[in-house]
């Protein structure tokens, strides 16, 4: 063992040894300050004889209130409040103990106040000489550090500038804040200025030779991130940011900087659910995932393993989403047990054999052909596998007696336009019909754009900034709903314990965010200068887009429900017979690839 594990393990006694010292040194002193340093040996007498009864009570009522524990580096105000009270409180003891066991004959009554201040700062000043030494005489770190700009000059800022100073893996120097708060322009925090607004970020920028933004305002919106990362297009300087509120008071986060993600440019606030209510339909039971390997299928299983299930069924036809997820569980889920299943919902004899064998008590029904597009160009690969495939698996769920039955749907199903948004409302329809009549518990979830999302922009948005550009957005004023894979697989799971009977909740996406502007702020997270160091090219809407997606939420027919963000959509009734009917001379039509057929009888469909 070397010196500094035995001075470790010794430190609660070293602790304790300098505080002893310390309060035999300010009593000592107080006497000699009273006495003008000449003190005789009657006043000695008086010392010795009640030092031992300052330190009984000093000692108790420091450990009383853990002045031996707590690292003094991180000394600040609380451990000065704890000081005060503590002394306080000796002193307040002190005082009837030298009346009744001593009394004050002999006994100046001025050194209670000498004494008490003077061990207050004795205490108080040691923890602060530590912490200053350390911060201001550490060893110097070698390598060069970088050039600081932090954006917001509250708590968190100040953490991130006392992280700067006391941990040497931070390597940055900070030369300064930006506020927007009028009142804190040109004040200074542990010696850093304030030096600005957002506005002035370029020039100071320029000006100090800033490397590195960092945003830390933990509690800001997405527009306001948008609006600081906007004034940031200042080349080869990274952006970070300190994580929301919410994830660090939750323990998902510390608060130190991180790379700025996408969702940070949504900022929309952390969801709250239920999850009594969640385990209370998934706990022990059989579920069954279909598009297991895909963005919305494996962020669904990742949050159902958190509630205990039986068995988890990870259904898909692509064999490598699959394998990878499943090597996922072995390694980090390893207390579940999941089977994978590599198949097409077209198929009905494996959807038989899947049912009968396993028996699925929980079915999240996420597999579809999804990308607008190519289902404009491939009507009747939509149909097989959108509107056939689901149905055979909402057939199949009521036939097995599944509890509950969850369709991830769309918001292009609401007055849709395209071949995909048409099949997905298709569906709904089917899901509502077999509602009726079956003990199954159906319903849909509709929500927009997932960000990050294996069909969503972002993905493309990276790897067209990493060739060098160009981006291709289709028009400039194309808007749409984000929301993230963690938030939209959460509400749909609180959504599945408030279904009942076909019913179709909706998601609240929030507010549409132009497409434009996330293109510009991701160029902007990388270093470059939109339409210089990455142009921005518009190709022109493609087949089936709108311009704007369909208001998801119409106060005149939306209700609100018990859940924050969800909402239930009261839809059109019709007749089911009808629906069947015109299903199957749409399958017949699809078999035999019509495609100006099949648009016309989806048309027709959606209409009934």
């Amino acid at each position: 063992m070397n010196l500094k594990e035995l001075l470790f393990r010794c430190r609660r006694l070293i602790i304790i040894a300098i505080h002893l010292a310390l309060v035999i040194l300010a009593y000592i002193l107080a006497f000699n300050l009273r006495l003008d340093f000449k003190i005789d040996s009657s006043q000695w007498q008086v010392i010795v004889k009640t030092l031992p009864i300052l330190i009984f009570i000093k000692m108790i009522i420091f450990a009383h209130f853990e002045l031996y524990s707590g690292l003094w580096r991180y000394a600040g105000i609380d451990d000065i409040w704890r000081i005060l009270k503590a002394n306080v409180s000796a002193t307040l003891l002190f005082i009837p103990a030298i009346m009744f066991i001593h009394t004050f004959v002999g006994f100046p009554r001025s050194v209670f106040i000498l004494d008490f201040i003077l061990s207050f700062g004795f205490v108080a000043g040691i923890r602060f000489t530590n912490r200053l030494v350390r911060e201001k005489f550490r060893p110097e770190n070698k390598t060069k550090r970088k050039k600081a700009l932090i954006v917001g000059a509250g708590e968190a800022g100040v953490i991130i500038l006392r992280e700067s100073r006391t941990n040497p893996k931070a390597n940055i120097e900070v030369v300064g804040f930006i506020d927007d708060d009028r009142r804190k322009r040109n004040l200074r925090i542990q010696g850093v200025s304030i030096l600005g607004s957002r506005s002035d970020i370029s020039y100071i920028v320029e000006k100090y030779g800033v490397e590195e933004i960092i945003i830390a305002i933990p509690s800001a919106k997405g527009e306001e991130i948008r609006n600081i990362v906007k004034h940031c297009k200042t080349p080869s300087v990274k952006i970070r940011i300190v994580p929301g509120l919410q994830k660090i008071f939750s323990g998902d986060m510390e608060v130190k900087p991180r790379e700025i993600k996408s969702e940070d440019l949504l900022g929309r606030e952390t969801v709250t659910i239920d999850e009594k209510e969640i385990k209370g339909y998934l706990f022990e039971k059989v579920v069954l995932v279909t598009g297991a390997g895909g963005s919305i299928g494996s962020a669904l299983c990742r949050q159902i393993v958190k509630f205990n299930p039986k068995e988890i069924l990870l259904f898909d036809h692509n064999e490598n989403n699959v394998y990878y997820l499943g090597i996922e569980f072995l390694t980090k889920y390893r207390h579940i047990k999941f089977r994978t299943i590599i198949g097409d919902i077209r198929d009905v004899g494996l959807l038989k054999n899947v049912f009968s064998l396993y028996k699925p008590e929980i079915v999240f029904h996420a597999a579809a052909h999804k990308h607008v597009p190519l289902m404009e160009e491939n009507p009747a690969a939509a149909i097989k596998n959108n509107i056939i495939g689901s149905r055979n698996l909402i057939y199949a769920a009521n036939h097995y007696k599944v509890e509950r039955f969850i369709f991830i749907s769309t918001d292009k199903a609401v007055n849709p336009t395209s071949i995909m948004g048409m099949t997905k409302r298709v569906v709904e329809m089917i899901l509502q019909a077999k509602a009726k009549i079956s003990r199954t518990k159906y319903m849909a979830v509709r929500f927009g754009n997932v960000l990050g999302s294996d069909g969503s922009v972002i993905p493309l948005f990276k790897k067209q900034i990493e060739e060098g550009g160009p981006i291709t957005i289709t028009h400039p004023e194309v808007k749409r709903y984000f929301m993230s894979i963690s938030e939209a697989s959460q509400l749909v799971l609180q959504a599945g314990s408030m279904c009942k009977a076909g019913e179709i909740f909706i998601l609240d996406m929030g507010e549409q965010i132009k497409i434009l502007d996330l293109a510009k702020e991701m160029i902007i997270l990388y270093g470059l200068k939109p339409d210089e160091d990455i142009k921005i090219e518009y190709i022109g809407l493609r087949p089936g887009e709108k311009l704007f997606e369909e208001t998801l939420l119409n106060s005149e027919k939306d209700k609100a429900t018990k859940a924050d963000k969800i909402y239930i959509a009261e839809l059109d009734t019709f007749d089911p017979r009808i629906l069947r009917k015109k299903i199957k001379d749409l399958e017949t039509a699809a078999n035999v690839m019509d495609s100006a057929a099949i648009v016309k009888k989806l048309q027709e469909l959606i209409k009934i």
